[in-house]
């Protein structure tokens, strides 16, 4: 919850730069939008019906009666220069007086509005000529219009801006669009938080179930297995037994007898010695199914008897447990088990000369090492037989995951290495 939280407030945090950045770079262009806007009303709503005959010839009455409407009704607030200008690139009028009568080269972009209409700004250039008398300004912001003179003359009538006062009109554009930029995301993030606490409470409580019920379906399958084990222990095995015995006082009886045939006994001795096979078989796998010696004598006697048959199939094997280990009973069954899993594992497909297993015991934490010097296996063929269903080892890592220890299996060509650490209060 903290980390989700913390994550949030950053993500937050960002979003609110990158909103306050992008709004910003809006609200200039919203300023500078309502700057041409208001050239073309100007242009057209006062400049132009009010343009005296005259103008486009230089008369001093026309430039003095075009001076006196431009500072009457023109000039003012945040606009705070204008410029007419002809098609030759003279300037008809302008309110700095020692421009008026000079020419200088007219833009593209401005020849096009001159001839053709339209609206156009900029930031103004004030190293250019035309504007050396603007030097002092710190910055302003020019706008284009065209308009007719009495004549019908096509002139550019040219504005200019304080950018000061155009900040402060994208500011003022900005602060009513900043409590929705910033207050949005805050109001999600207060939102998102209770959502995400019940969510995580649910997780929680899911989490608790799915370990309740893997625990109550381990116990089942413990309770199986020793009734499993018990039913094959006290029937077939017994019946093996008595069979066995049965065959061999037979056979021993058959060879008393005068003149029984040798061949007889020899059979009945046969089948006897299948039968004691079978049971043994039998009674080895109910080891496998449930070793009495890992409740009745420990974890390092259960483990010695699951290595026990590993000799006879030509694995060399060592055991490695400290005498004095002592572990929580559902510790040693969760080493017993991973460690009979991997046993498993190396008898039937590594084709291992030794194998190894330790188990030593780090502060509170019990660590287990099974290794094999086998031919290892591919891990795109693992998990395909875990897709289709042959899990072993991964149903186990579910179980130590609950218990929060850590499974981990590396293997190649030089064999394979099981890896348990468990907690061992």
């Amino acid at each position: 919850m903290l980390q989700f939280v913390t994550a949030m407030v950053a993500v937050i945090v960002l979003l609110c730069v990158v909103t306050g950045i992008l709004a910003r770079r809006a609200a200039l262009r919203e300023a500078v939008r309502d700057a041409r806007t208001s050239t073309q009303q100007l242009a057209r709503a006062v400049v132009q019906p009010n343009l005296p005959r005259g103008l486009t010839d230089g008369s001093p009455a026309a430039i003095s009666a075009t001076d006196q409407l431009v500072r009457a009704r023109v000039l003012g607030g945040w606009l705070v220069r204008v410029k007419i200008w002809d098609g030759s690139g003279r300037i008809l009028y302008s309110d700095e007086p020692r421009l008026i009568g000079d020419r200088f080269r007219l833009e593209p972009t401005e020849v096009g509005i001159l001839q053709h209409g339209g609206d156009a700004a900029e930031l103004s250039n004030l190293k250019a000529p035309e504007n050396r008398f603007e030097k002092a300004s710190n910055k302003l912001y020019e706008t284009y219009a065209q308009v007719h003179s009495p004549e019908g003359t096509p002139l550019l009538f040219e504005a200019y801006y304080s950018y000061s006062d155009l900040t402060k009109r994208s500011n003022e554009i900005l602060s009513s669009f900043e409590p929705l930029g910033i207050g949005g995301p805050l109001l999600l993030g207060l939102i998102t938080v209770p959502l995400v606490w019940r969510l995580a409470r649910r997780l929680r409580r899911a989490r608790a179930d799915h370990e309740r019920l893997l625990l109550r379906a381990l116990d089942a399958s413990d309770l199986e297995r020793r009734r499993i084990a018990r039913d094959l222990h006290d029937g077939p095995v017994q019946e093996l037994a008595g069979a066995s015995f049965a065959l061999s006082a037979a056979a021993d009886a058959v060879r008393a007898e005068p003149g029984s045939s040798p061949s007889t006994s020899a059979s009945l001795d046969r089948v006897a010695a299948g039968v004691r096979h079978s049971m043994r078989s039998l009674r080895s796998l109910l080891v496998d199914i449930y070793p009495p010696s890992l409740h009745d004598e420990g974890l390092a006697a259960a483990l010695t008897d699951l290595l026990a048959p590993l000799p006879g199939g030509g694995t060399q094997t060592s055991l490695t447990i400290p005498a004095d280990l002592d572990l929580e009973p559902e510790t040693s069954a969760l080493v017993y088990r991973v460690a009979q899993e991997a046993v498993r594992n190396a008898q039937r497909h590594a084709d291992a000369a030794h194998l190894d297993v330790e188990v030593s015991r780090r502060v509170d934490r019990v660590v287990l090492l099974v290794q094999d010097d086998g031919h290892g296996f591919d891990p795109a063929i693992s998990e395909k037989a875990a897709a289709d269903g042959h899990v072993g080892l991964r149903l186990l890592a579910d179980l130590v995951a609950e218990a929060g220890g850590e499974l981990s299996v590396s293997s190649g060509s030089g064999g394979t290495t099981v890896r348990l650490e468990v907690a061992a209060p």
